[in-house]
């Protein structure tokens, strides 16, 4: 049996536990048997008796985390010219259950080959461990039948299916949940008696009832969704020992949860830090105040190597138009500095846009839109919504609030969909308007679909509640483009960004036929350019 999880002890034994019990509830019997060692001949006769050395019974269940051959598959010793057969783990186990890690089988591809060859043959063998040195004497076959559960995370069972490929389209294959979607009352109540067991296996204490909240806001957080709870248990033990520690008594409280919290975030958060000292210096250029043509605040997601915590910060991407020949230059992509996601972000809302413009003719502009002091790749789409405002703002030549930032991907229809990473990157716009001073004009567009997403901390709560931040929620690009530059993209009446581009490009196609030889000009009459 293969089943998908997280190679920790506690997932292994909790496996463990769960076979146990059922196994607990079959009847059982002995299976093994004795050897024998006589002058320079060794025997073995089946099962007579629970005191035969190699015997044990058929319900066993045991962990092989990280083990080495000698273990699982016993020895033979000689001290003294004796000889003596101990038993290994596989022998203990003869007719029960071994759970091993994956990566002791992937970091140890000859002990797994001996250890298939004893589960296909059901027969085990005896050999030396040493090579160099054959086995003083010869030992007869053991019958050996057992079940074998594979325990590992997803790559790793992608590479052991390469490895093993007959094998694996034979083995029974199960996940273990690491979250619980909450629906109604019944999985609260399931979640709740969950973490109680952890606390219980962890010995950390009784748990306060105003813990719960702290810990389910936490917890959604982790899971990136209102409505899914986390069930790891190293995670949940880590955040009940953490509460434990700044706890006065032995109940675990919210206060002592929440403390704990902003310890953490403290100790972990120097790089950002230091990311927004940056900006603030001036050092990296983020505009906060003015309108800008052309110019938009976008959020991005900075995950260092080494480093626990992601955290957000914002963007400036820019978008500046020229005379042209209709090309949209990507420099990210030229410069071998954007993914391959991001370069179909950027083609689905030059669709979207070129749709929407109807043209008759080819474009008369050319537009470079780049990530402003960005030095390291660029990937993703989650920027293509605030791509697409910059290049209709230079278009237009109407500017963009730099107090709104921008976060969201764009389909060929102009629809808003959703983006990961949301409560980090709104937090970080908004330690930087905090920390430049917050003025009620300040706030991040995001889409609507991400609504479910959002796990604030206190600080941003509080600031969106007493109106000093504000957060708008868009499902298409028309609904972006008011909040951002005061115009409608298209009205029948009125000044709109759509009439005002087409305008622009109509200007443009006439300045060029006024510079045509007569020739050409004559041509154009009849449409034949």
């Amino acid at each position: 049996m293969l089943v998908k999880v997280a190679e920790y002890s506690q997932y292994l034994t909790l496996l463990r536990n769960q076979l146990t019990q059922l196994e607990a509830s079959k009847s059982s019997q002995w299976c093994g048997g004795q050897y024998t060692l006589e002058g320079n001949q060794a025997h073995y006769r089946a099962f007579n008796g629970p005191e035969d050395n190699f015997a044990c019974k058929s319900n066993q269940v045991d962990i092989a985390d990280w083990i080495e051959p000698e273990q699982l598959f016993g020895c033979v010793r000689l001290f003294r010219e004796t000889l003596a057969l101990e038993p290994g783990l596989l022998h203990r186990l003869n007719g029960g259950t071994l759970i091993i890690s994956l990566r002791s089988i992937l970091s140890q591809p000859l002990m797994w080959l001996r250890l298939k060859q004893i589960f296909l043959s059901q027969q085990y063998v005896w050999l030396s461990l040493d090579e160099t040195r054959p086995l003083p004497i010869f030992l007869p076959t053991m019958p050996l039948k057992f079940k074998l559960l594979i325990a590992g995370d997803r790559e790793a069972l992608a590479e052991f299916q390469e490895i093993e490929p007959e094998l694996s389209s034979l083995a029974i294959y199960s996940e273990f949940e690491e979250n619980i979607q909450i629906v109604d009352d019944k999985e609260i109540a399931d979640w709740c008696q969950w973490v109680n067991s952890v606390a219980v296996d962890a010995e950390i204490g009784a748990i306060d009832a105003d813990l719960w909240p702290e810990l389910i806001i936490e917890g959604t957080r982790y899971t990136g969704d209102q409505k899914t709870l986390p069930l790891c248990p190293c995670w949940l033990a880590r955040q009940l020992q953490d509460a434990a520690i700044y706890s006065n008594d032995k109940r675990l409280t919210a206060r002592g949860l929440k403390s704990a919290l902003e310890a953490r975030a403290w100790r972990e958060g120097f790089l950002a830090q230091r990311m927004q000292d940056e900006i603030l210096l001036d050092q990296i250029l983020i505009n906060t105040e003015d309108e800008v043509i052309g110019q938009i605040n976008g959020l991005s997601v900075i995950e260092f190597s080494g480093h626990p915590r992601a955290f957000g910060e914002p963007s400036r991407i820019s978008c500046v138009v020229h005379p042209g020949d209709g090309e949209f230059t990507d420099v990210e992509r030229k410069a071998e500095l954007g993914g391959n996601i991001h370069a179909k972000g950027m083609m689905i809302m030059q669709a979207w846009l070129i749709s929407e413009l109807e043209l008759e003719q080819q474009l008369p502009f050319s537009a470079s839109i780049v990530f402003e002091q960005s030095y390291s790749e660029v990937d993703g789409d989650s920027a293509s919504l605030a791509e697409l405002c910059a290049l209709i703002s230079a278009l237009s030549t109407q500017p963009v609030n730099q107090q709104i930032a921008v976060t969201g991907s764009v389909d060929q229809f102009g629809n808003v969909q959703s983006v990961g990473g949301l409560n980090e990157k709104i937090e970080g716009f908004f330690q930087i308007c905090q920390r430049r001073g917050l003025n009620g004009k300040q706030g991040v567009i995001l889409p609507v679909s991400n609504v479910r997403h959002l796990v604030l901390n206190d600080e941003v709560v509080n600031a969106v509640r007493d109106e000093q931040f504000y957060l708008w929620t868009v499902s298409h690009v028309e609904q972006a483009l008011p909040l951002l530059m005061q115009i409608s993209w298209n009205t029948e009446q009125g000044a709109c960004l759509l009439r005002t581009i087409q305008d622009r490009i109509a200007q443009m196609n006439q300045q060029e036929n006024r510079h045509r030889p007569w020739p050409l000009r004559w041509l154009n009459l009849f449409n034949l350019n």
